[in-house]
């Protein structure tokens, strides 16, 4: 097919408008790289932009001597991985079972509704707070984990793509004498890879970018994770948890430059691995349009 002038001059108007969001975005992370990377006196005189003025590597070096903060790296990487996983696990398990008709599971229906109410009406912070409290998980990582285990709208994503799946598939392994166990992991779960890595993307930028439980289920600053430590460090420096040690190396790096150094690291995992699912986001939209 053949290019107007008209399509080409509106092509080039939509790359350019769409290279200058981009630019947008960008800024800010760019801004906080350049502030990290320059000398304390002129990020506190307020003359770094987007390029470093007065380049040095210091609050890099102090970081790599900050052991709370990749404790705190440690424990979101660990919450990641579990979270994820046990995301994973628990959505296909939900959502099979209600993929099927009534005929299939008889008790399908009262069981779209156990899940699907939560997802209009809350219990609340303080109900979920004491949930948690009772069960003796604050100041441990499943406080983390477990809470989100399950989410409605990821069940309800993989449950549309569950019955787009064609029933010829299905009812072929259960003449070949396949167990719905058998029919899940060999027929369904193969099928719904692309699903599967859009949730698992989905799930991890919600669970490292997630800062506000860890404040309120940790009350130590031991046990906070990544953006929680750096939500905490990013408001005000709380020198009563510094030793003397750590407080003399800050005042030489500035508190400024070592909380855009923090900032700019904590982003870089997920930075990193954005490109390679990036094809899934755009899966993510369509999802829910999909109809057995």
């Amino acid at each position: 097919m053949i290019e107007t002038k008209q399509e080409h001059i509106a092509s080039i108007f939509i790359n350019i408008f769409l290279g200058l969001l981009g630019l947008i975005c960008l800024a800010p992370l760019i801004h906080i790289l350049a502030t990290s990377l320059s000398t304390s006196m002129y990020v506190n005189l307020g003359d770094v932009t987007f390029w470093p003025k007065g380049f040095t590597l210091v609050s890099y070096e102090y970081i790599l001597k900050n052991s709370s903060f990749w404790r705190s790296m440690w424990i979101s990487v660990e919450r990641l991985v579990m979270g994820v996983l046990l995301q994973l696990t628990l959505t296909v398990l939900s959502a099979y079972p209600l993929s099927k008709n009534n005929h299939e599971f008889r008790s399908r229906t009262a069981m779209a509704w156990f899940f699907f109410i939560p997802m209009l009406f809350s219990g609340g912070t303080i109900p979920w707070f004491l949930n948690i409290h009772r069960l003796g998980l604050l100041n441990t990582i499943w406080a983390l984990v477990l809470p989100g285990g399950v989410s409605t709208f990821f069940v309800l994503l993989i449950l549309n793509f569950f019955r787009g799946i064609p029933k010829d598939l299905e009812e072929a392994a259960v003449i070949d004498g396949a167990s719905q166990w058998k029919i899940l992991f060999s027929v369904f779960i193969p099928l719904s890879a692309p699903a599967l890595a859009t949730i698992a993307v989905y799930s991890m930028l919600g669970i490292w970018n997630s800062w506000f439980d860890g404040m309120i289920l940790m009350s130590t600053p031991k046990n906070y994770p990544l953006m929680t430590y750096l939500q905490s460090a990013t408001v005000k420096v709380k020198y009563d948890n510094l030793s003397q040690f750590e407080i003399e190396r800050l005042s030489k790096v500035g508190d400024k430059t070592a909380r855009a150094a923090k900032v700019f690291i904590g982003t870089l995992p997920i930075l990193a691995t954005y490109p390679f699912f990036q094809k899934y986001f755009t899966k993510g939209l369509l999802l829910g349009s999909i109809k057995g």
